[in-house]
């Protein structure tokens, strides 16, 4: 450290801290974990860039840490066994093709890592240029400011001393480098003693600052929370405590639905299967306008370990394949439910701390399996095992069904399935009427409503999200007046449009599929998925006659992946995503009139316009972030056009073989030494300035790349091959100018 000086140093701390107000939300935010890592790799980026490593070591460490932690996180096989690389390299492969299809929620964890790892390399690798290349750093610090507060205002995360850490830490930076400006700038050698006068007197600054900041008074906020305000929700009130966060996560009360809620990436399960499921805990069967609540008519059915479920979603015609999956409970999770695919059929093995576990109950109606223990209470199992079968459907199987008949399902079922509270605004079943009009069957008519919800002006939100008011219905609040929310609102959405034009459907809760952890260790065949509060979950269940209950998925962003086939059906339809298109005659182009081309582009022109607006009017705020990072990065572009734009001449030039183009390349290379800093005087003639520049770049190309000019100029002709001759002394003179 004797070789070192101490400045530089804390500037690569201050830098490091800056860095880390970036990491630290991450956790709270989102379900990433072992945060440590990533911290400890940008500290050693770090203190390599600091110690000034070479690169080729610098590279080879920092390739060496990030492959052995992904190999210690998400592969089972030792580190230099090479199956373990092969399969990361293939997954790599896999993973950039579907980030180039912008498919981002299909990427792996281990790709995600990845791809975090090289985004801290290149923050480190700015922070290194920012500090002791450009010595500024106001953007990266105000950028800071912007994020924290941006993510103190619309999510749970706190910033309160994360500001004023920031706010330390970027005065510190600055003022750092503005001395080393100041020094560099006037030619002052460095000394020690003014170095650590200014240091102590920006110190001191700072930190009378700083405490000013906190002991002086503050004004309350205006808004309690400002979204809903923004947007100018007419159902927000200030003093409304139905708005008041709550928590996602699996709850038992359904009967007011509503409001926002806040993320919760705490782990409840741990699932060992074949692949990704959709969870189900229970289904509700009575809308009553606010929410969904159960059917009174239940009965509570008892059966044992190994015994067949009394679940049968659908019928004994539908194809199906076996599989198994294992369920780990986390310590602390309360609820003594039993998580369970649609298609169950026993319950292997439970275990359980408190003893019994091997009888279970079922509530019929809601279809809710609770662990019951030794005493015939609930209880919270530790592990269990369960059988269940993964339903291949038949699309034309599907669309057998087109109306309601008493001969193959129950009156009675029918009608409690189709059930609607009187209240229900007549303008949900006339959209129901008019996203259905065109489909003959119940399968395509579910199908066209959950297509539906795919439109550009329904938007997923869990912040902004408002409880329906006292006249309100929960459904028709949606689909005509907010048309934002999340998986409640569509799920309840579609099941209550559906139920409107006579088709039986209920409402499912449990979890999705949850993300993928970890390749078994007991089963090479088998995924570990962690499911957390956040992967708690609502969607539709249809009842179709002949096959029973198919679920629907008709929240954005979701799949439920049911196989459905479709190349075995003989009917096309509108509303079926998955069908075979059909070829419609086209008009002879001949028999059209001027006027009915003019029109038609004129209506084309209209609904592109009409996209247009609903498009700036949904999604203004990302429209909004598109241009001011578009702006941002045509800012930086234009900030060091000098250090690209060069180059772009240079490729520009290359394959050029005429000799005429000295012409054109003697006045663009004019342009760069002007901006360069080399300028020309307004008396100074070719010959003299063409000398200036070679005593500034101690060459004498420039004076023979003049003569040549002063040739094509003056006598309008050169000597054959005169471009190709002087085509590098052009060149070199370019790359003189890159800065």
């Amino acid at each position: 450290m004797r070789n070192r000086e101490l400045s530089p140093l804390l500037l690569y701390v201050f830098g490091f801290f800056l860095i880390w107000e970036w990491i630290r939300p991450i956790d709270q935010l989102t379900d990433t974990s072992h945060i440590w890592i990533f911290i400890l790799f940008l500290l050693l980026s770090i203190l390599m860039s600091f110690f000034r490593v070479k690169w080729i070591f610098s590279i080879l460490i920092k390739v060496f840490y990030i492959l052995f932690f992904i190999n210690r996180l998400y592969y089972q096989e030792g580190f230099f066994y090479i199956g373990w690389l092969t399969a990361f390299l293939a997954n790599l492969k896999n993973n950039t093709v579907l980030l180039f299809s912008r498919n981002w929620n299909d990427l792996s964890n281990d790709f995600r890592s990845f791809l975090f790892f090289i985004l801290l390399w290149l923050m480190v690798y700015l922070l290194h240029y920012w500090l002791l290349k450009r010595q500024r750093i106001f953007i990266f610090f105000f950028l800071t400011l912007i994020y924290i507060t941006v993510l103190d205002t619309f999510t749970h995360y706190s910033a309160k001393a994360a500001i004023v850490r920031t706010v330390v830490t970027g005065f510190a930076v600055m003022g750092m480098l503005t001395i080393y400006r100041m020094i560099g700038k006037e030619k002052v050698p460095k000394q020690h003693a003014a170095l650590r006068k200014w240091m102590v007197l920006l110190s001191g600054m700072i930190t009378l600052s700083v405490l000013i900041g906190i002991a002086a008074p503050k004004a309350a906020p205006i808004w309690p929370d400002p979204v809903p305000y923004l947007k100018g929700d007419k159902k927000y009130h200030a003093d409304d405590n139905s708005m008041g966060f709550q928590t996602i996560g699996y709850g038992t009360n359904d009967d007011h639905l509503g409001g926002p809620f806040m993320g919760d990436n705490k782990t409840v399960f741990q699932i060992e299967a074949k692949g990704k499921n959709y969870w189900k805990v229970e289904t509700k069967d009575m809308y009553t306008g606010k929410g969904w609540v159960l059917s009174p008519e239940s009965e509570t059915i008892h059966f044992k370990v190994g015994d067949i479920v009394p679940v049968f979603p659908f019928s004994k015609n539908v194809q199906t394949d076996k599989e198994t999956a294992r369920v780990f409970p986390v310590e602390g999770y309360r609820f003594p439910h039993i998580i369970y695919p649609a298609g169950i059929r026993k319950i292997m093995s439970v275990h359980s701390n408190l003893g019994g576990g091997d009888t279970f109950s079922l509530d019929n109606k809601m279809e809710r399996i609770l662990v019951l223990g030794s005493n015939k209470q609930p209880i919270v199992p530790n592990l269990y095992t369960i059988e269940f079968d993964i339903p291949k459907y038949q699309a034309k199987d599907l669309r057998q069904t087109k109306k309601f008949d008493a001969k193959v399902m129950e009156p009675a079922m029918y009608k409690k399935y189709t059930q609607l509270p009187e209240e229900l605004p007549q303008r949900v079943t006339d959209l129901a009427k008019k996203i259905t009009s065109k489909e003959k069957n119940w399968f395509d008519k579910a199908k066209a409503v959950e297509n539906y919800f795919s439109r550009m002006e329904y938007t997923y939100e869990q912040k902004d999200v408002p409880m329906p008011g006292m006249n309100d219905d929960y459904v028709d609040q949606f689909l005509f007046e907010t048309k934002r929310g999340y998986c409640n609102n569509f799920s309840s959405s579609m099941a209550v449009l559906l139920r409107t034009v006579g088709i039986p459907t209920r409402w499912v809760k449990g979890y999705n599929g949850g993300e993928f952890l970890q390749y078994s260790k007991t089963d090479p065949s088998k995924l570990i998925y962690e499911i957390t509060n956040n992967n708690a979950h609502s969607w539709v269940e249809v009842y179709f006659p002949n096959q029973g209950w198919v679920p629907f998925e008709p929240t954005k962003g979701f799949s439920n992946d049911v196989a459905i086939n479709y190349l075995d059906g003989t009917t096309t339809s509108s509303g079926t995503a998955a069908a075979v298109p059909v070829m419609k005659p086209v008009k002879n182009p001949d028999m059209e009139t001027k006027n009915a081309k003019g029109s038609g582009k004129s209506a084309d022109q209209k609904s592109m316009l009409k996209k247009i607006k609903v498009i700036f009017k949904n999604h203004w705020k990302l429209v909004g972030l598109v241009l001011f990072v578009a702006l941002g990065v045509a800012g930086i572009l234009y900030r060091f056009r000098g250090k690209w734009y060069p180059y772009l001449l240079l490729i520009r030039f290359r394959f050029r073989k005429k000799d005429e183009n000295i012409g054109s390349a003697y006045l663009i290379l004019l342009k760069q030494l002007n901006r360069y800093g080399v300028t020309r005087k307004e008396d100074q003639t070719l010959r003299n300035y063409a000398r200036y520049v070679d005593a500034f770049f101690s060459t004498e190309e420039m004076t023979y790349f003049t003569s040549r000019y002063e040739q094509y100029l003056y006598h309008n002709q050169l000597p054959e091959g005169s471009w190709k001759e002087t085509r590098k002394l052009w060149e070199n003179l370019i790359k003189k100018t890159i800065a």
